[in-house]
């Protein structure tokens, strides 16, 4: 009889945690992460989903990179690499099947769905009744000249890539005339209603959340409507107030996020306002301006959450 879910996640406490690091590549942020872990007394190592594999011979039925038939105590997802839809949906399928076998997965499959897939983290944050703009999502081209005649005498609306990030791809929507073919977005047309605010330029914030509370925080000033940092936005100290904390807490218990990128920016009514939830989210031009070591305050908590489940378990 295989081994339970339970059984597989049990490891002895004198031995060092073993923390996998997803991520397409040893980059500035895995590197963190992973002295972040050495640091809480665990050994984490790299890992590519990419080559990664089912193999239901195996002990688990999965092959792991640099780890063959043994599982780790936990993964950190980081970046997962884009490629077809075939590939994706492997890479997703093996953190499904970590967690299946027991594995702390963080942030696990469903979790990461829910933030890649924006129209799903705009349903999710409305249907919990957060602040967030208007939005529309569909593939009639049809159905997308008809959402920007209606709503556009209101205002204009931002298009974006359904799956995108660093505010690549996003561009104003002031006519039908402005939409693209939808070869250009593959096929799905996201529009979200254009909040922002001009005052000296333009300015959101990104606040993190581990565990329930906001961790570090910053404002992101521009000239640009965009002001994503790898477009030139200047990240700026900030302390958040008690309302967008709150607001971002929220926003990533509604996807089910361990961690998270919140953006936030204040509309015309002064409200505090999300427009994304990202969970994988890079922190390196905030951790220029705040003191909180972000990749250590991560680590401390996936190795808190690690102890208390083990503990949970042992007293069962």
């Amino acid at each position: 009889m295989p081994p339970s879910p339970n059984t597989l996640a049990t490891r002895e406490a004198s031995r060092r945690p073993l923390v996998a690091v997803v991520s397409d590549r040893v980059d500035w942020h895995s590197r963190q992460l992973m002295g972040a872990f050495a640091s809480q007394g665990a050994d984490a190592v790299p890992v590519r989903l990419s080559h990664c594999a089912f193999a239901t011979a195996h002990r688990h039925g999965l092959h792991l990179e640099g780890l063959g038939e043994r599982l780790p105590d936990a993964v950190i997802v980081r970046t997962i690499s884009g490629g077809t839809f075939e590939a994706v949906t492997l890479r997703l399928g093996l953190l499904h099947a970590l967690r299946e076998l027991g594995v702390l997965v963080w942030n696990d499959a469903r979790a990461v769905e829910r933030c890649v897939d924006k129209s799903m983290t705009s349903f999710l944050m409305a249907r919990a009744g957060i602040a967030t703009p208007d939005t529309w999502a569909m593939e009639s081209p049809a159905a997308a000249r008809a959402i920007v005649r209606r709503e556009a005498a209101h205002g204009p609306l931002v298009l974006k890539p359904l799956f995108g990030s660093q505010g690549r791809g996003l561009s104003l929507i002031r006519s039908e005339d402005d939409l693209p073919d939808p070869s250009r977005m593959a096929g799905v047309y996201y529009l979200q209603r254009f909040v922002a605010v001009e005052r000296d330029g333009f300015r959101d914030f990104r606040l993190f959340v581990s565990q329930g509370r906001v961790i570090a925080a910053m404002a992101r000033h521009s000239a640009s409507w965009i002001t994503n940092v790898k477009h030139g936005g200047k990240p700026v100290a900030v302390v958040a107030d008690g309302e967008m904390k709150d607001l971002a807490v929220r926003a990533v218990a509604a996807v089910g996020a361990d961690f998270a990128g919140v953006d936030i920016l204040h509309g015309a009514d002064g409200r505090a306002t999300v427009l994304e939830v990202n969970s994988m989210p890079a922190w390196s031009g905030l951790q220029k301006v705040t003191r909180t070591n972000i990749a250590e305050s991560l680590a401390a908590d996936l190795i808190a959450a690690l102890s208390a489940r083990a503990a949970l378990e042992a007293s069962a």
